[in-house]
């Protein structure tokens, strides 16, 4: 197996730099941007299922550049530095930066697709009650959906909430009364585009997996240092992650807001376009 490596070796190779300073910018903005104009940039920026109302075709490509927190933003900056370095040195910025953001764009996909399916079976329960509203389809809905309703998420949603609550009681002792399943109608049609607007995912965590797995590929007998001090071959590294991530996708535990299909994606992408390179006798690996 040939093993590459650079001429000339620069610690911070020109696309490597430029994503990393850009990723920083946009994590200042977000609060100075808020702050000044009420302008939520993870929201704005970050990808939304195509479904939603807040969906638009460029967050496919945003996502990849906004981070829900520093320690989300050190761990992904971090990680392409230590490995796009390596691989930029290898390949040169243009097929770098190619690589990068289709690997980013394959996780947007996977993420998309996986999250759609995930929530297909609440959407059809609200679009059978908003087709046909009635007693019976309510039942339906609220018996088999656990609604996810935060004050601290959006207050006017959750304060809908409670008046659906309390008009719901009254319509199961008054099921003919029209006005009030006219209420319950109008909350649930809301309440499907706040739902849908809720899967937002941010980072550059897919487009990381995917360098990543083009390390293991081209280096797979590397020694990489676990927390600095437990020692894991490249490829070994690799197919653990992979491991990991697709048991957690699967578990979809509550509370687990790790986008761990789009981490997925971007290895999955990665593994891809690494076997067309090859098949194309372009010699990465």
């Amino acid at each position: 197996m040939q093993q590459l490596q650079p001429r000339s070796f620069n610690a911070m190779p020109e696309v490597v730099k430029n994503l990393l300073i850009i990723n920083v910018l946009v994590m200042l903005a977000i609060p100075a941007v808020k702050t000044a104009f009420g302008i939520d940039l993870q929201d704005k920026l970050g990808l939304h299922l195509w479904l939603a109302p807040d969906f638009s075709l460029y967050q496919v490509v945003t996502t990849m550049f906004v981070h829900g927190n520093f320690g989300h933003l050190f761990f992904n900056m971090f990680t392409l530095w230590m490995f796009g370095s390596v691989l930029e040195n290898i390949w040169g910025g243009k097929r770098f930066l190619t690589f990068y953001l289709l690997t980013g764009l394959g996780a947007a996909f996977l993420y998309s697709v996986t999250s759609y399916f995930e929530i297909l079976p609440d959407l059809r329960l609200m679009d059978a009650f908003l087709a046909a509203p009635g007693a019976d389809t309510l039942m339906q809905f609220t018996q088999h959906h656990s609604f996810i309703v935060s004050e601290y998420i959006n207050y006017d949603m959750y304060r809908g909430y409670m008046g659906f609550e309390q008009t719901f009681n009254q319509f199961a002792n008054q099921p003919d009364n029209k006005l009030l399943l006219n209420d319950l109608t109008k909350f649930v049609h809301d309440y499907r585009e706040y739902f849908l607007n809720l899967r937002t995912a941010v980072g550059a965590s897919g487009a990381v997996y995917g360098l990543l797995m083009a390390y293991g590929m081209m280096f797979p007998n590397q020694l990489l240092y676990v927390y600095f001090f437990v020692p894991v071959k490249a490829k070994y590294l690799v197919v653990i992650l992979g491991v990991i991530e697709l048991f957690m996708g699967v578990q979809n535990s509550p509370g687990d807001n790790v986008a761990h299909f789009a981490h997925l994606g971007g290895m999955l992408f990665g593994f891809v376009l690494m076997r067309y390179w090859k098949s194309q006798g372009k010699g990465y690996y």
